[in-house]
């Protein structure tokens, strides 16, 4: 599939990750309630690097997990012989903690309704935010972001592909 356009570049990334960890900052108030977790697998990527960004800006280390959706998923009926399982990692009880849910791409919404079923096995957070690298829009769910990196108007039939330097070896999002 041959790239219509790129979206954002490394700079663009970084510059987005770091504004997302600024407001997630000035919203969550005080932050040793705070607790960042990632849906495998760029999720995850950018949960680490918003966590790095908020330790250079305050100086407070915040725990990050991850979360593999696979068995939470609505289609797991018809895709559960093609699912690989990974493993999630919750470093600490989120019972009253202000959760912040990182996903590269926010689309119909699915994603992250199983990431937050996934989240009651591990306790009752106090809230639920999301930050999402992209939104593009469609959505299937009553679900949206609180901290967007970039709105990117796409059709139903295109894809949004990021990749970040810790799989990829590059940063970059593209439209396919």
């Amino acid at each position: 599939m041959d790239v219509k356009a790129v979206v954002m570049e490394d700079k663009d990334i970084h510059r987005a990750v770091k504004r997302i960890a600024h407001e997630i900052i000035e919203t969550t108030g005080k932050l040793d309630t705070l607790i960042l977790i990632g849906i495998i697998s760029r999720g995850a990527q950018l949960a680490e690097r918003l966590a790095r960004e908020i330790k250079k800006a305050e100086k407070v280390v915040v725990p990050v997990g991850q979360i593999d959706i696979s068995l939470y998923r609505d289609d797991l009926s018809t895709k559960g012989n093609l699912i690989t399982i990974k493993e999630t990692r919750i470093p600490c009880d989120i019972t009253d903690k202000h959760v912040v849910l990182v996903d590269d791409v926010l689309f119909h919404g699915r994603t992250i309704r199983a990431a937050m079923d996934g989240l009651n096995d591990y306790g009752r957070p106090k809230t639920i935010r999301l930050a999402v690298l992209i939104d593009r829009g469609h959505r299937e769910l009553p679900i949206h972001a609180d901290f967007i990196g970039k709105s990117v108007p796409t059709s139903k039939y295109e894809l949004v592909e990021v990749k970040l330097l810790e799989t990829d070896g590059d940063d970059t999002v593209v439209i396919k």
